[in-house]
C-alpha cells in the first residue's frame, strides 16, 4: 500500500467531516492524517487527507466521495508537485546538564523553542513527515515528555488554485 494525499474541498457546514471520515471507515481504510480548515472563501473548507491504499480502491473511494452532496472537488496531490507540511509541538526534558545539546538539535532542524522551564523546553517544528520524524529521533534520548503533531497540510505548487470558483 502507498500513501496518497487528497485535497478535498467541501462546503463549510456541520457534519461534513463525519460523513467524509465515515466513508473511509466503512470501506476499511485507515486515515493516516487528516487536517481540516477554512479556505480563502468562508463557505468552503479544505480537508487534506492522507490514506494508505492501493490505486484501484482509492479510485472507488474518490468516486464515492464525489457523490457526497457537500463535496465540491477532490484532487490527489503528488508529492513532487505540491508543498506538504506538518506541525509538531514537543516537550523535551532539558535540565541544565543537557539544555545546550537540545538547543543545538533545535537549531540544526530550523525549529524553534516556544516555551522554557527549568526542567523542559517546548519545541515547535514544521516540515515534511521525514523531517519531523528525524527531529523526534534526535530528541528521544533526552526524554520526550509530551508531543502533539498536526495532520499534513498541502497545496499544489505554482499559480493554479483548486479553489478558484469552488462554490455550489
Amino acid at each position: 500500500m502507498t500513501n496518497h494525499t487528497l485535497s478535498v474541498l467541501v462546503e463549510n457546514v456541520p457534519g461534513v467531516l463525519a460523513r467524509v471520515s465515515g466513508l473511509f471507515s466503512r470501506r476499511g481504510f485507515n486515515i493516516e492524517s487528516l487536517a481540516v480548515g477554512p479556505t480563502e472563501n468562508p463557505e468552503v473548507s479544505r480537508m487534506t487527507i492522507v490514506v494508505a491504499v492501493e490505486e484501484l480502491p482509492l479510485e472507488q473511494v474518490t468516486k464515492q466521495l464525489n457523490k457526497l452532496v457537500n463535496v465540491i472537488k477532490i484532487v490527489e496531490l503528488d508529492p513532487d508537485s505540491s508543498v506538504q507540511r506538518e506541525l509538531l509541538l514537543v516537550k523535551v526534558r532539558a535540565d541544565a546538564t543537557v539544555r545546550s545539546q537540545v538547543l543545538e538539535t533545535v537549531q540544526l532542524f530550523r525549529a524553534k523553542v516556544v516555551d522554557v522551564s527549568p526542567e523542559a523546553v517546548t519545541i515547535e517544528a514544521t516540515g515534511t513527515s521525514d523531517k519531523i520524524n528525524a527531529l523526534l529521533r534526535m530528541l528521544e534520548p533526552y526524554g520526550v515528555r509530551e508531543l502533539v503533531q498536526s495532520g499534513m497540510v498541502a497545496v499544489g505548487r505554482g499559480a493554479r488554485s483548486i479553489t478558484a470558483g469552488a462554490t455550489r
